[in-house]
């Protein structure tokens, strides 16, 4: 297919897309897996699920449109990942409809039973999901054995390699800081200390599995080539290692919001990076790198792409402005009082 302007474009969108969703679900995710850690009784764990209620489902929007912008711009790279990943996906998704569903049930009832069995409906399906996506992620940074019919070869365990595994640990560390920042920020009282204490203990390690995961990827990966020719993507690594000390330094100066908003800027950092480091590839090919899916080789026709662009260009200012609006809204402080109304988690 001859290449033009618009293959890039719609890959820098489709990057954006899957940073947004890591940002945005990446809280609701890490403040999930933390939860028998943050909350200390009923109270605390209805402030948790109330920080994150009114946004999960509209952060979960921007995984759906990323699939759908994989569907529509590159069809031929969502086919293969579709079919050659179907087990690992179809468990992410999973994950992810009991997050939801333990999140709108677990205030249905007013048994302690009922209640702890969706907390842990909710802690263990948002630790899968987290380790999921980073097993993934971390598996396309490294390459996947595909062949050049365009079929996946190995199944759901032969992502389980050492640096798969290092990428879903990496994710872990890296939402849970991200849950618990988020949660410093709309907290009070006892909670609001627990979730920056808790904050600062994780802080080290996940800088401890970012450099390795980083170092790792120089043995593992190609990412690290694209850098190498065009030192001015070295911007991205920059942005993530000043999102890890400003992160340490607001959660210690008690800057709540800064604290998360720097946690923000690490995992963009972070994402930029690989995704920087993977182009022009969408899914590398470990067997040769004739057989790799790239944005050239597997996107839609100009006239479907130039469609698109300005489709985006109208309506994603919108969506994110609808954004805007909720998080101006809705992320307030919280207080015991507020959790026991009748419009709560």
């Amino acid at each position: 297919m001859e290449r033009n302007i618009f293959q890039v474009v719609w890959f820098v969108l489709w990057g954006v897309l899957w940073t947004g969703y890591f940002v945005l679900d990446g809280f609701d995710l890490g403040a999930g897996l933390l939860l028998p850690k943050l909350a200390g009784g009923e109270t605390h764990k209805r402030m948790v699920y109330n920080a994150i209620g009114p946004f999960w489902d509209a952060n979960e929007v921007w995984l759906i449109t990323a699939g759908g912008a994989t569907f529509a711009a590159f069809p031929r790279a969502y086919a293969i990942m579709f079919s050659g990943l179907y087990a690992a996906l179809l468990l992410l998704l999973f994950c992810l409809i009991f997050r939801g569903v333990a999140l709108e049930f677990r205030s249905r009832e007013e048994d302690p039973l009922w209640r702890k069995r969706w907390d842990t409906v909710f802690t263990l399906s948002s630790l899968l999901a987290t380790v999921l996506l980073g097993v993934a992620f971390a598996n396309i940074f490294k390459g996947l054995p595909v062949d050049g019919k365009g079929i996946i070869h190995g199944g759901i365990f032969s992502l389980l390699n050492p640096y798969g595994i290092l990428g879903g640990v990496l994710f872990v560390l890296m939402f849970a800081v991200h849950g618990a920042s988020w949660v410093y920020y709309r907290a009070t009282g006892e909670l609001e200390e627990r979730a920056r204490t808790l904050a600062l203990k994780l802080w080290p390690f996940e800088f401890a599995v970012s450099a390795l995961f980083l170092a790792a990827s120089i043995v593992f990966t190609n990412l690290w080539n694209n850098y190498f020719r065009h030192p001015v993507l070295f911007v991205f690594p920059l942005l993530a290692i000043a999102g890890f000390v400003l992160t340490f330094v607001f959660l210690r100066s008690r800057k709540a919001l800064a604290s998360w908003l720097s946690s923000a800027l690490t995992i963009i950092g972070a994402v930029a990076w690989g995704l920087a480091g993977l182009f022009p590839n969408l899914l590398p090919s470990s067997i040769s790198p004739a057989y790799s899916v790239t944005v050239y080789n597997s996107s839609s026709s100009p006239l479907t792409l130039k469609v698109m662009t300005a489709v985006a260009f109208i309506f994603v200012p919108i969506m994110l402005a609808y954004k805007f609006w909720v998080y101006k809204n809705f992320s307030g402080k919280l207080t015991e009082e507020d959790v026991y109304g009748e419009e709560v988690y």
